[in-house]
């Protein structure tokens, strides 16, 4: 009878057990910070009494201590009895840094960011790696093997601006599934050629693609997608002008359609009609963001500042 074979790991590949970061969470003494604040290493002396305090220094000093969301070495930091500072005592708090990507908000449930110009939402069939949704993913994978991310919405790789993703499935569901209700404000900020003869409006179509991957408008509701544009004009200057649009739908590409149509391309958008770029990048920008928390149900408002090279033109 043939022995039954046993499987051999190299050494090293087995998968370590998950362990829980151990947070010791520092409530600083009323007495002595009531109206002054006190500095962050002092504190943490006189809540962790336990502990050597040649330990408590090297969690500030490694970046294990968290302050009202932050990760802080600066032992001098002011901190009151109403600063929430949490010790992560397991390991270095893992922390988010990329130039084209900034975390603007972060819960158990939820991550808004501020996304670059020039960076893909999520992956496609060419690039896979280096898009907002893998360098969020691999951000929390480092914290826990375990952590999931899910798309909620994107944006175009060419628009800057506030977009979010669920760290959970009823998250993402809740928001997907009742995103008309949910979200409550989505505002771009917009340079666009030339200057409109009214100050605001609203352009109404419907929204189709050619086999060219060309987003274009027509009157037959069977031919697309209902799309509602409405902007207002906020100031001209040197044959450009700044609008500001929301969107009662969220097509693709459906601002930069509904510019070209009206006469205004985007500046930069040479896709859909531009003959300039000052700003070297189509000068689109999702600046407001605002909704009803999918678990919490809080009203959460979120601004992205216009991107420098918006200002300089108007």
């Amino acid at each position: 009878m043939a022995k039954k074979r046993q499987l051999s790991h190299k050494p090293g590949a087995e998968r370590a057990p998950y362990r829980p970061d151990v947070i010791e969470k520092i409530t600083v003494n009323a007495s002595t910070a009531d109206a002054t604040a006190v500095g962050l290493l002092d504190a943490l002396y006189a809540a962790m009494p336990h502990r050597k305090r040649l330990t408590v220094k090297d969690f500030l000093k490694h970046g294990q201590v968290m302050v009202d969301g932050n990760v802080t070495t600066r032992f001098d930091q002011p901190v009151t009895a109403a600063s929430d500072i949490q010790v992560n005592i397991s390991r270095q708090w893992q922390t988010f840094s990329n130039p084209r990507l900034k975390i603007v908000y972060e819960d158990d449930d939820i991550i808004v960011v501020n996304k670059g110009y020039g960076l893909l939402s999520v992956g496609n069939d060419r690039v896979k790696e280096g898009t907002a949704y893998s360098l969020l993913r691999d951000y929390l994978k480092r914290r826990d093997q375990r952590n999931m991310l899910f798309i909620v919405h994107r944006l175009d790789q060419h628009t800057s601006g506030l977009m979010m993703f669920a760290k959970s499935e009823e998250a993402k569901l809740n928001m997907q599934h009742n995103w008309n209700n949910m979200v409550i404000d989505r505002r771009y900020a917009a340079i666009v050629e030339g200057v409109p003869e009214k100050k605001e409006g609203t352009i109404r179509s419907y929204l189709a693609e050619n086999t060219r991957m060309t987003v274009y408008s027509t009157d037959n509701p069977e031919e697309g997608k209902l799309a509602v544009t409405r902007w207002k004009l906020v100031k001209s200057r040197n044959g450009y002008s700044l609008l500001d649009i929301s969107l009662d739908t969220g097509r693709k590409n459906q601002i930069r359609v509904h510019m070209h149509d009206m006469g205004h391309p985007i500046a930069g958008d040479r896709k859909y009609g531009a003959r300039t770029s000052p700003a070297h990048r189509v000068a689109l920008h999702a600046r407001t963001l605002r909704f009803v928390h999918p678990i919490t149900r809080a009203d959460m408002r979120f601004e992205a500042p216009l991107p420098a090279s918006f200002t300089r033109l108007v």
